[in-house]
């Protein structure tokens, strides 16, 4: 599974209080996706573009249990997460919401262009931006059949239903 997209670039530390702020939680997807990261970054939710991968420093996705935080992700179009680190919920709900969140101790971004192309292949666990190449965790052939089929629901109702039709279908956008 090849990914590539625009980078955006964060630091340390970027908890689920800033990927899903607390004060909109009651409110829509679309309305909680418009606030994602504008503590750290007012023009984010604006500005993204469906298939940009963002690209962080150590504790991506660290604090609370919600599972907003991938939700607004995703919802606002990135198709993929490669932080120093992660917090281990966060990956998890990233994962089964079909958007996969890679840990990349080496990641050093100094020097590397902000919206530089970045392109990941998750199954080989090579991440490719700013004319340098990191390796990624690799991830079981299991959660990468399930990203591969849009996330867990997606994936447990195609098993339910005794086919691939669903990865089928996700393998021209691969």
């Amino acid at each position: 599974m090849q990914i590539s997209g625009r980078s955006w670039q964060f630091g340390d530390a970027v908890d689920t209080d800033l990927l899903a702020p607390g004060a909109y939680m009651s409110h829509s997807l679309a309305e909680l996706s418009a606030h994602c990261l504008e503590a750290l970054r007012p023009d984010f939710a604006g500005a993204v573009q469906d298939g940009d991968i963002i690209l962080a420093g150590a504790n991506f996705g660290i604090g609370s249990s919600r599972e907003q935080a991938g939700e607004a992700l995703r919802h606002l179009g990135i198709r993929a997460v490669v932080a120093r680190s992660l917090g281990g919920i966060f990956q998890r709900n990233a994962l089964n919401l079909g958007v996969p969140a890679l840990a990349c101790p080496d990641l050093d971004l100094g020097g590397i262009d902000e919206f530089a192309e970045a392109k990941l292949n998750v199954a080989e666990g090579i991440l490719s931006v700013g004319g340098r190449q990191f390796t990624t965790e690799s991830l079981p052939d299991f959660l990468l059949a399930m990203i591969a089929d849009g996330g867990l629901i997606p994936h447990l109702k195609a098993k339910q239903s005794g086919g691939d039709q669903i990865n089928n279908q996700n393998e021209g956008a691969t």
